[in-house]
């Protein structure tokens, strides 16, 4: 059989199409939070593409979506080759984290599909909810439920920043399915996606075999002080949440600095109450999001942060508590796929290296329970999660072919 090669554009197309949905005026971004309006509208539009490719719908109760096609000859009885991704975006996103893994999967369909070609095993694309955790935490939500990482209930009744409920909103949109939780054990799983930094630009490499993903620790601080005035109240005697957090966040970058190594640390959202120019915070709550690839030194780091939390809030007699918003302990990728993500690569003279992935993806949930790999292709100036983020056609076609190479030979193709 003679090498196949997707259509790039049509699948660039399909990604033009998907970010019209939700897009972020006069630019090039979208915004599609889990379980709103527009990821409903996005979702819709995502499974008319499936139906379109003659692929079997089913929508689980957290409102994952997976769609499989079956070939003339392929055995229905046997577990499918899956990929996909995710396509609820951060509030400010681009167009092309997560969407790119879900549609370069139906690429791969249509591809082997119009070649009249028939898989062995079915082949499985699916997008999975509330991936960024921006709206709901934690993150990977849907991949976690469908592993069966999390309960269902339990996860339905998780509180979004706005205060709905994740088993209200996807009955508001239609979209709490009948499928199962966990979901059914996949052959493999394959992500394609965006490299969200900088590195495979940098080195001028046009794939990234990823053989791990970093440790991911997410923690809410509160800090309670006392409200007053901004003017009267002398500084020894105020007891200044506001200024508390401006500390914490301090140490957080300090603590990432001092650890060293593949450490990191952010604090990425901050809100005081009451909130006023002229008055001293009474309440502040912050996110800390710490991560690493060894999984002892992120323990180390999350320890000094409540370490250093103990001890500021007896220095400025406030009260702080803290809650564990998501914990992910690091995750290695499955050798042999690593290998042959490397292998396809240099077939089809690409320049590739194996990495860690420093975001969390679904994939990393799926490595629970059955063999599974990504594929990175570059990110321009290493930008995500930012409207200007952008990866060339020619990136997303290398990425694309590496991916088709990779299920053609998981799913063992015959002539239809």
């Amino acid at each position: 059989m003679d090498t196949l090669y997707i259509n790039i554009e049509r699948l660039c197309g399909r990604l033009d199409e998907l970010a019209q949905v939700g897009a972020i005026d006069g630019t090039m971004g979208c915004s599609r939070l889990a379980l709103t309006d527009e990821d409903a509208e996005g979702r819709r539009l995502v499974i008319t593409w499936m139906r379109d490719l003659g692929m079997d719908i089913a929508i689980d109760g957290i409102g994952n979506v997976i769609g499989t096609w079956y070939g003339s000859k392929t055995d229905q009885t046997l577990p499918s080759v899956m990929t996909g991704s995710h396509i609820d975006t951060v509030r400010t996103g681009g167009r092309f984290d997560g969407n790119l893994g879900v549609l370069a999967g139906l690429e791969v369909v249509e591809t082997i599909a119009e070649r009249g070609l028939s898989p062995a095993h079915p082949i499985s694309v699916g997008f999975f909810t509330g991936e960024e955790g921006s709206r709901y935490a934690p993150d990977m939500l849907g991949s976690l439920v469908y592993v069966g990482g999390l309960g269902l209930e339990s996860a339905l009744h998780i509180e979004g920043i706005d205060g709905t409920k994740v088993g209200k909103e996807l009955e508001r949109i239609d979209f709490r399915g009948q499928a199962p939780c966990p979901g059914p054990v996949p052959k493999a799983f394959l992500e394609l996606h965006i490299e969200q930094g900088p590195v495979l630009e940098a080195e001028n490499i046009s794939i990234g075999a990823v053989d791990s993903v970093q440790g991911i620790s997410w923690t809410q601080i509160t800090i309670e002080g006392q409200s007053n005035h901004a003017g009267t109240t002398p500084m020894q005697m105020r007891h200044d949440a506001g200024w508390v957090a401006g500390e914490v966040t301090s140490f957080v970058r300090r603590l990432a600095n001092e650890i060293g190594g593949n450490q990191v640390g952010t604090v990425g959202k901050i809100d005081l109450v009451p909130n006023l120019v002229n008055v001293v915070a009474s309440r502040a709550t912050l996110t800390a999001d710490l991560r690493n690839t060894d999984d002892e030194r992120l323990k180390e780091a999350e320890l000094r942060l409540a370490n250093f939390c103990d001890d500021l809030s007896e220095q400025e007699d406030v009260r702080i508590t803290s809650e564990i918003l998501a914990r992910f302990e690091p995750v290695k990728f499955d050798d042999s796929l690593v290998r042959e993500v490397i292998k396809f690569s240099k077939s089809l003279k690409l320049s590739v290296k194996s990495m860690t992935s420093g975001a969390g993806h679904d994939a990393q949930m799926f490595a629970r329970i059955c063999p599974t790999a990504m594929i990175f292709v570059p990110s321009k100036n290493g930008l995500s999660h930012n409207p200007d983020e952008f990866t060339s056609q020619e990136e997303i076609e290398n990425g694309s072919n590496v991916l088709l190479q990779m299920m053609i030979q998981l799913a063992g193709l015959n002539h239809g």
